[in-house]
């Protein structure tokens, strides 16, 4: 059994584990900590991945499990969960200022319920320059380093920045 105390220190643990294609953010500050539980004595953290095939979730998982097992639980499971889906409001406050400290655009409001509708053209976005402010800039590509970021150019300090999409 893993009391009440246990189980919120196990939450502070989960919480302070970063992402690994954003080290600036924690999961907790990226939303993707869904919930830090207990289930017959074993720690059970439960996750929510940006995209359904985003690549950093192993390392998430594996991340999670070694920093909670280091801090003295024995039995730690994660659990990964597609509903409800993420949306990028679950960003926190603190992990948009972080964004933007870093040199990354933060995302602005997801798209409302219902369904999302595709074309081949590049997303319309309201985005401002991180570094500068402007919001004169410039869709470079829709995808940069990750599926989740695009990249815009500044129109007036000239940097080439990364933009945190919206979904």
């Amino acid at each position: 059994m893993v009391t009440t105390t246990a189980l919120a220190d196990a939450r502070s643990v989960a919480a302070q584990v970063t992402d690994p294609e954003m080290p600036m953010l924690t999961l907790e500050d990226l939303g993707v900590l869904r919930d830090v539980a207990e289930d017959d004595g074993r720690v059970v953290v439960t996750i929510t991945p940006t995209y359904s095939g985003c690549p950093a979730m192993a390392t998430m998982r594996d991340d999670l499990q070694h920093r909670l097992l280091d801090a003295g639980y024995d039995d730690v499971q994660v659990r990964v969960s597609l509903s409800p889906a993420w949306s990028s409001d679950w960003i926190t406050d603190r992990g948009r200022r972080a964004l933007a400290e870093h040199g990354i655009s933060p995302p602005g409001a997801a798209p409302a319920g219902g369904p999302v509708v595709l074309d081949l053209l590049p997303t319309r976005r309201a985005v401002r320059c991180p570094r500068c402010g402007a919001d004169g800039v410039r869709l470079v590509s829709e995808f940069g380093a990750t599926a989740c970021k695009a990249v815009y150019t500044c129109g007036a300090c000239l940097e080439t920045f990364d933009h945190v999409k919206e979904i």
